[in-house]
C-alpha cells in the first residue's frame, strides 16, 4: 500500500472486511493473574488506563463478546487483556495506529447496524486538539508530547465548524450516534473522557456527554470508573490558579437497554 493510500481516510467500506480490523490474539502483552481477577472491583483507582480497563471489561462485558475499539491509538487499553476472551476489532483515524492500516473515523464506522456487543471510544478530550491552525494543536511545542502521540496524528481534525470545547463534545456526540447504530439492542458503550477548563470556564464533559447520550440516544448510564494519575499534572503559563487542576479521568459505561432507569431529569 502506498504512503498516499495508507493515509487516505476510508469512507467507502466495500474493500474493508471485518477481518481487516480484527485484532489477532498474539498481540496480547500480559494477562491479569487469578488473584487480581478475583479482587472486589471498585469505582476509583490510582492506576493507569491499562490497569483499570480490564476491570471494566470483567464487570460489564461477557466473554466471547464482539468488541470494536474505534479509537485504538497505541492499544494501551488492551495491554493487560487476554484477547482470546473476546472478538476484538480495532481502528483509528491515524492509519499508523490502526492495526489494519486503514484510517477510520469513529463518526463513520464500517460496521453493519446492530452488529456489535460493545463499542469502546476514547477520542481527544482536550479542545487543544481541535484548533484550526495546525501549528497551534496541543503538544506541538513539545509539551504533552506523549499525550499528543496517543490522541492525535498531528493533523487538523474536521469538526464541521465547531470550535473549542464544543468541538470536543461534537466528536463524542456524533461518535455516540454511530455507536448507537452499530450496537445490538442489549449492547454496551464504553467511553473514556476527562473534564477540562476551556476559556476559563469549567466544562464537566462527563456530565455533558451523559446528558446527550441519555436525553437524545436513550442510553442508560450503568457505571462510572475514576482513574487518578499517580504523578502531578504539568503546569505551564499559569499565574493565578482559579480551578482545581484535573488529575483524574473517567471510564463511562452506557447500555442500550431503554427499559433501565435514567440519570437525567427532564421537565414535563
Amino acid at each position: 500500500m502506498s504512503e498516499t493510500a495508507e493515509r487516505e481516510l476510508i469512507t467507502d467500506f466495500t474493500d474493508v472486511s471485518m477481518d481487516d480490523l480484527k485484532v489477532k490474539h498474539d498481540t496480547v502483552q500480559t494477562k491479569l493473574t487469578g488473584q487480581e481477577e478475583n479482587e472486589l472491583i471498585l469505582s476509583a483507582y490510582v492506576a493507569r488506563n491499562s490497569e483499570v480497563f480490564p476491570k471494566v471489561l470483567e464487570l460489564h462485558v461477557d466473554n466471547g463478546s464482539t468488541i470494536a475499539d474505534v479509537t485504538y491509538g497505541k492499544g494501551v487499553f488492551w495491554k493487560n487483556v487476554d484477547l482470546g476472551d473476546y472478538e476484538v476489532y480495532a481502528s483509528d483515524l491515524d492509519p499508523k495506529k490502526s492495526p489494519s492500516g486503514h484510517s477510520v473515523d469513529c463518526r463513520n464506522l464500517p460496521y453493519e447496524d446492530n452488529s456489535l456487543d460493545v463499542v469502546v471510544l476514547d477520542p481527544p478530550y482536550a479542545e487543544g486538539f481541535f484548533r484550526k491552525n495546525k501549528e497551534m494543536l496541543a503538544g506541538g511545542d513539545g509539551s504533552h508530547q506523549q499525550f499528543r502521540e496517543s490522541y492525535s496524528n498531528g493533523e487538523v481534525l474536521d469538526t464541521n465548524g465547531s470550535k473549542y470545547h464544543q468541538a470536543v463534545l461534537d466528536v463524542y456526540y456524533k461518535a455516540g450516534i454511530e455507536a448507537h447504530r452499530v450496537l445490538k439492542e442489549d449492547g454496551t458503550f464504553i467511553i473514556k473522557t476527562q473534564d477540562e477548563v476551556s476559556a476559563n470556564t469549567q466544562e464537566l464533559t462527563h456530565i455533558q456527554i451523559t446528558n446527550f447520550y441519555e436525553g437524545e440516544l436513550d442510553f442508560y448510564t450503568k457505571d462510572l470508573f475514576v482513574t487518578v494519575r499517580s504523578n502531578k499534572p504539568a503546569v505551564s503559563g499559569m499565574n493565578t490558579q482559579v480551578h482545581a487542576r484535573k488529575n483524574h479521568s473517567f471510564f463511562m459505561i452506557y447500555e442500550m437497554d431503554t427499559n433501565d432507569p435514567v440519570n437525567v431529569l427532564y421537565n414535563d
